[in-house]
């Protein structure tokens, strides 16, 4: 049987994607290194579920890691590869660009190299809506010029689009790049702004607030997301780019305002100035993901924080070490 490759599959997309791929009675292999970019039992806990099933395996190992990818694809059969992992986030690619380039980059490129004389049906790349930077157009479409990322994390994911169209070009690879629009929702990285922001609010701490409150993001809730890949996995490309996106931005006063709402708390406001590689605003223009892929995101940020406080709660109650 046929087996789908996911990489970085106990983090937050990736254990998502895979509960779906097993309810679909998938054969799923997962890698993941187990970084500590965040505590590694958060991971493990994602995973845990995943281990109940025989048709499930995974390996403890590095992209960038030759003769890992290698003892890999000769255990294993793909039709499918599904590549989510990477050093992520704008603001951490900021303090250490060798070590996101080093992942992002070179990690694809070994998953490439690897893939380029296998039979694989599909592949997916995770990109993400930072190739665009300080886009002036908006909504962001997938036909905008991406040639000025304004951090290392969106510069490494431009990169990663473009080995995955060379790949695609040369040795036949049916691919489709995603590029996410921040998602949120249960088992979000601990880092990220909605998780942040929960988190302490919840503890009576000061939210660092960075700007004036008028940046916007596209805030995308990960059942949405998931939607999307599944979708895309169907898709008949020979190689394309799909913007997987909520589009309605949100600013941040209004994101604090209704996380607020949610947890019953007031936010206390650490003002900061807006750091240099944020962008002002992420806006997706979906119609190309709606018409191809019959995308069709429905959660509505009020309801997708609800579902995530609840899930902090829970966990937050089971593993008070883990935040």
């Amino acid at each position: 049987m046929s087996s789908i490759l996911v990489t970085g599959g106990c983090g937050f997309i990736g254990s998502h994607l895979i509960d779906k791929l097993l309810s679909q009675r998938k054969q799923v292999i997962c890698i993941d290194n187990l970084n500590d970019f965040y505590h590694p039992e958060i991971k493990l806990l994602n995973q845990k579920p995943h281990l109940d099933y025989k048709r499930y395996s995974f390996h403890n190992g590095d992209i960038r890691n030759e003769s890992f990818i290698r003892e890999i694809f000769t255990t294993y059969t793909f039709d499918t590869v599904i590549h989510l992992a990477a050093m992520a986030g704008v603001r951490p690619s900021l303090e250490n660009p060798v070590l996101y380039t080093d992942v992002n980059i070179n990690g694809t490129q070994v998953l490439l190299e690897e893939m380029k004389d296998k039979d694989i049906q599909k592949f997916i790349f995770a990109s993400s809506s930072s190739v665009y930077g300080n886009n002036d157009k908006i909504p962001f479409s997938e036909t905008d010029m991406v040639d000025q990322q304004i951090s290392p994390y969106g510069t490494t994911k431009k990169m990663g689009e473009e080995l995955c169209f060379t790949y695609s070009h040369l040795y036949e690879i049916p691919t489709s790049c995603l590029r996410f629009f921040t998602v949120y929702g249960p088992r979000q990285r601990p880092e990220m702004a909605i998780h942040k922001f929960v988190r302490f609010m919840l503890n009576e701490q000061p939210l660092p607030f960075f700007g004036d409150g008028s940046t916007a993001r596209d805030y995308t809730y990960i059942q949405d997301i998931i939607g999307g890949i599944l979708a895309a996995l169907e898709s008949n490309d020979d190689f394309m780019i799909y913007n997987l996106g909520n589009s309605e931005p949100v600013k941040l006063a209004d994101l604090v305002s209704t996380i607020s709402d949610v947890t019953g708390r007031t936010a206390v406001l650490d003002e900061r100035d807006l750091p240099s590689g944020d962008v002002l605003r992420t806006y997706a223009d979906i119609s190309r993901a709606e018409s191809r892929l019959d995308y069709t995101p429905k959660t509505h940020l009020y309801d997708g924080i609800v579902q995530f406080v609840d899930w902090f709660r829970t966990v937050k109650t089971k593993h008070p070490q883990l935040f």
